[in-house]
């Protein structure tokens, strides 16, 4: 549990950015514990990635207050802080250089003494990423996945306490997402924050404990995974009898039953486990046979569409207690 003295790794309040007329960002708070893997989801262009090129000061605000790792950000002009890193989209290097050499040159305008400089093992960090056999490869012969393995090299040199991931298993095959999430949950093991930013709830699903959904530059959740899943809606029962015409009038006069014609014709319902039992008893009670009822179940990817398709008169942020 985090020390209550302990400041957040990222506290974002009211941030908004505009480009011209439209507003990118429209109030966003953003709230990450040490020690957490922090889910930034959203469709695209719903305002992630402007929000950590906001976050990490490679764009100005133009509204709210920052602080990363205790410390205000106040304008691009300040140097990143110590122990914060990540990548915003495609990382991007030397191409006529190795791997390694672009570390190297990093790390030199990076560290700002000597004996850091000397601390680095760049050769564990490659191993780390899974580039110990191509660290001196030029760059310009790199795959997309393996710049981004790079990308997380190059951010893992200032060993982060806070660290920003932006699709970061986009480009990525099966076993290079599944190292890139293995090697982000160690770092949060360890006591760093990680802001692991996607489009896809199943994976953010798998890894994070907290969430912050944005839809079109607004908070539309804010929480950890199971107080979303407490929201995810009820399984649906597809369901055919011998009358579907009067099963259906039964339904809706059950008022905690959700019940409308499928796509296909059939019945579906949509309700708690104890209320589909008592509509199938009544069903029988009123002479209706029950010739197939199965059982579809609503993931949390259900309903994250659907907290990101609705008219923006109806967002709303339900940002949870820090």
């Amino acid at each position: 549990m985090r020390d209550s003295m302990e400041p957040l790794a990222v506290e974002a309040r009211g941030v908004i950015k505009r480009y011209d007329s439209r507003d990118v960002l429209r109030g966003v708070d953003l709230f990450v514990r040490p020690g957490h893997l922090h889910g930034l989801l959203g469709p695209n262009g719903a305002g992630k990635t402007t929000l950590m090129r906001v976050l990490l000061g490679l764009v100005g605000r133009d509204g709210g207050a920052v602080k990363l790792l205790g410390r205000a950000v106040r304008s691009t002009s300040d140097s990143l802080h110590d122990g914060v890193a990540g990548f915003v989209e495609t990382p991007a290097f030397y191409p006529y250089l190795s791997g390694r050499r672009n570390l190297e040159l990093l790390a030199r305008l990076d560290a700002r003494e000597p004996q850091v400089r000397r601390r680095l093992n760049l050769d564990l960090t490659l191993e780390q990423v899974g580039l110990a056999d191509s660290a001196d490869t030029l760059v310009g012969g790199y795959s997309a996945g393996m710049r981004q393995r790079l990308g997380l090299a190059a951010a893992l040199i200032r060993s982060p306490r806070l660290l920003f991931l932006d699709e970061p298993t986009s480009s990525l095959d099966p076993a290079g997402a599944r190292d890139m999430r293995e090697l982000a949950q160690t770092l949060a093991d360890d006591g760093a924050a990680v802001v692991w930013s996607s489009h896809d709830m199943a994976e953010v699903d798998e890894l994070c404990t907290d969430l912050t959904v944005i839809d079109r530059g607004t908070v539309v959740f804010a929480g950890s995974a199971d107080q979303l899943r407490e929201r995810a809606p009820s399984d649906i029962h597809s369901l055919r009898t011998s009358d579907d015409g009067a099963a259906l009038a039964i339904a809706r006069r059950l008022s905690r039953l959700t019940a409308l014609v499928g796509d296909d014709g059939s019945l579906e319902l949509c309700g708690d486990l104890a209320e589909v039992d008592g509509y199938v008893i009544a069903l029988g009670c009123a002479g209706i046979a029950v010739r197939s009822l199965t059982r579809r179940t609503r993931s949390l990817e259900s309903l994250f569409l659907e907290l990101t398709a609705r008219p923006d008169s109806d967002v709303q942020a339900e940002v949870a207690v820090q």
